[in-house]
């Protein structure tokens, strides 16, 4: 093999490796600073995510993004290893009720289509979907979160308590597997 041979050749591997660390680095920047995929684990938040969904999640939100009522969010855990996913219901400064099964936020009920099959098989069941609790103010910096399946679902009424705004890792934007299931979360 010439010199040159030999030059093209180290050249070549050079471009090659340059083009794998830069890959490599990209992924992980945005898996690190801007989307994660996410593991949906029980049925806290059925009928809208299922057990075993797999999500987007955009982590931006600490950076440039707003949290609004309505939003999924995923929620550190205060256990290592343990992430929550739920329903931003009351923003700080609201005050968050429920009365006859259903949710009120600042005096105002919430409309929750998406709750619309459990509350079907909650009156099945002669239950109310929500059970009754007194108002709870949110303080600046945290928020009120609850999952859609209410009547199986550790949120902010029994368990998790308010959420402060850095637990909030991200918000679920996409859901991209099963493919059955494929859609944007709503």
């Amino acid at each position: 093999m010439s010199q040159t041979e030999t030059e093209t050749s180290k050249s070549k591997i050079w471009e090659w490796t340059k083009a794998i660390i830069l890959a490599v680095g990209l992924a992980m920047i945005i898996r690190f600073f801007l989307f994660e995929p996410y593991l949906v684990e029980g049925s806290s938040m059925d009928p809208t995510l299922k057990d075993g969904d797999r999500l987007f999640v955009n982590k931006t939100l600490q950076f440039i993004g707003e949290i609004e009522k309505g939003d999924i969010v995923i929620i550190d855990g205060k256990e290592e290893n343990i992430r929550y996913v739920k329903r931003i219901i009351g923003l700080p400064g609201d005050k968050v009720s429920a009365e006859n099964g259903n949710v009120y936020v600042n005096g105002k009920k919430i409309e929750e289509p998406y709750l619309e099959s459990n509350e079907e098989d909650a009156e099945q069941m002669g239950m109310l979907l929500t059970n009754d609790f007194e108002e709870i103010e949110v303080p600046e910096g945290s928020y009120f979160v609850m999952g859609d399946n209410r009547l199986n679902s550790m949120d902010s009424r029994n368990g998790l308590g308010l959420i402060e705004s850095d637990r909030i890792l991200g918000k679920s934007e996409f859901i991209f597997f099963p493919f059955n299931h494929l859609s944007k979360v709503e």
